[in-house]
């Protein structure tokens, strides 16, 4: 009913079109510079700053219970040392002290760590007052590494020193590494060993996909706007994958629109245009006066079409780019549909134009977007008055929780295979060619994007009157 088929040659115009916006963009748009990921340094960066903060955590953590336990592990040193320390003291007192010097050098020959004999008043600069204070009570002190341990013998200014007690501080046993080192090293060997080939297996994915994107988005650089990134292998990765498939059917989309829009207007363009040229050749031929106003009429009226052209093409072109919000309000439906249908009744002329609220509940309320509903009804309406012979029926019913408006006309209707066709932009049929049915094929194309505005549809099918009928479907309670 509305649409005209595309002309024949219109699959090889879009194929051209196409092949010159890329064209274009290759020309003006700076070549894609950068190089391939490199594997081997995103995964040594990725190792050396996980191992690195992993590493520092741990021996943060360590000093931080190590500080913690001091108390404790000092403790246990005393009890698993004080029965020594006691056989030492004890041995000693068998002997005069002038002999102790020499006693303990024969001991500590006996035993894998030092043991001497110091003045008490030489350790009061070694040791903490509160290890002082364990001194002079008979206790053991232990120094600030936890390694050496005093022992007052007696009632003597005669302490007894014993250790250090790692092999690392002892001079005969500085070749062997300390078992502690050597767990240590081992269980860092293997830690660091494990999580290289565990994050080798992590990075490996996300560089792959790093890598298809790189492509994806240089091939959308150099202008073809039919690539897409193929699907992301890392969980990390893949939103940002169908981001970008998003945006790139988005652009091409527009890109198709602006194209669609630039060749229909172009198109749509010349008609009037040329007619206004040959009006004015005319006028400038005839002096009559009836035939000038004639022309002049003529060159109004092409105006008036140029200005509605201009105005539909905006308004599906905002519908298209910006997909705007909608804003709901509800409305008392009965009334909102017989004033939306009387402010165009003007429009069809001596056309009969009812509405029928009849299988409507009383006092029904429904939600809709009062400023983008309105396109849609009166766009069908104004397609209706094109192809009406005489009658027009707007009805509208409750189908669940969706609002229905029938636009029916008893024009010659819509062959079934091009009832969705006809909401293509720029789509018209062959028998609306001529200039009193022409229209721009955009109407119902600004319909259907009202409705889907609304998470409904805008079909089209057989009216009860004989020619076509075109339904607007929503949720009636959004």
């Amino acid at each position: 009913m509305t649409g005209t088929e595309t002309p024949g040659n219109g699959k090889d115009s879009s194929e051209n079109s196409q092949g010159l916006a890329r064209s274009l963009f290759r020309v003006s748009l700076p070549r894609w510079r950068g190089g391939r990921y490199s594997l081997s340094k995103l995964f040594f960066n990725f190792y050396l700053l996980a191992m690195g903060s992993f590493v520092a955590i741990a021996f943060t953590a360590d000093f931080i219970i190590s500080t913690a336990q001091r108390g404790i592990t000092d403790d246990y040193a005393r009890r698993f040392m004080r029965g020594t320390i006691t056989l030492i003291e004890d041995e000693l007192f068998r002997h005069p002290r002038a002999t102790w010097q020499r006693n303990i050098k024969e001991l500590d020959e006996k035993f894998s760590y030092k043991l001497d004999i110091v003045e008490r008043m030489s350790l009061d600069r070694r040791l903490t007052p509160s290890q002082v204070s364990k001194l002079d009570a008979g206790d053991i002190a232990i120094d600030h590494d936890g390694d050496i341990m005093y022992h007052r013998l007696g009632n003597s200014s005669q302490v007894l020193v014993v250790g250090p007690l790692a092999a690392n501080r002892n001079p005969e046993l500085a070749e062997r590494l300390p078992l502690e080192l050597r767990l240590r090293l081992l269980t860092w060997s293997l830690i660091g060993v494990i999580f290289g080939i565990a994050l080798w297996f992590w990075v490996r994915p996300i560089w792959r996909d790093l890598e298809s994107l790189r492509q994806t988005a240089r091939d959308l650089g150099d202008g073809n706007f039919d690539a897409r990134s193929p699907p992301a292998i890392s969980q990390l990765i893949a939103p940002l994958s169908d981001t970008m498939n998003s945006m790139a059917e988005r652009v091409q989309q527009l890109l198709a629109t602006h194209r669609e829009l630039s060749c229909g207007i172009s198109h749509e363009l010349r008609t009037p245009i040329a007619r206004m040229r040959f009006a004015l050749e005319m006028l400038t031929e005839t002096d009559e006066t009836a035939e000038r106003e004639r022309l002049w009429g003529m060159m109004e009226a092409d105006l008036d079409e140029l200005d509605h052209l201009i105005d539909t093409s905006l308004t599906y072109a905002r519908f298209e780019r910006e997909a705007p919000q909608p804003h709901f309000s509800s409305v008392q439906f009965g009334a909102w549909l017989t004033d939306e249908v009387d402010s165009v009744r003007l429009l069809g002329r001596q056309l009969q134009i009812t509405v029928d609220t009849e299988k409507l509940p009383e006092k029904l309320n429904v939600d809709l977007d009062r400023k983008a509903m309105p396109y849609a009804l009166r766009n069908l309406l104004r397609n209706a008055f094109k192809y009406a012979s005489r009658q027009i029926v707007v009805s509208a019913e409750v189908d669940g929780e969706r609002i229905l408006i029938h636009v029916d006309d008893d024009g010659i209707g819509i062959p079934p295979e091009e009832r969705d066709h006809v909401f293509s932009a720029f789509t018209r049929l062959d028998r609306s060619r001529d200039r009193s049915t022409g229209g721009y094929g955009l109407g119902l194309a600004i319909a259907r994007r009202v409705l889907e505005l609304h998470g409904g549809t805008a079909t089209a099918e057989a009216a009860p009157l004989g020619g076509a009928r075109f339904t607007l479907a929503w949720k009636a309670h959004q």
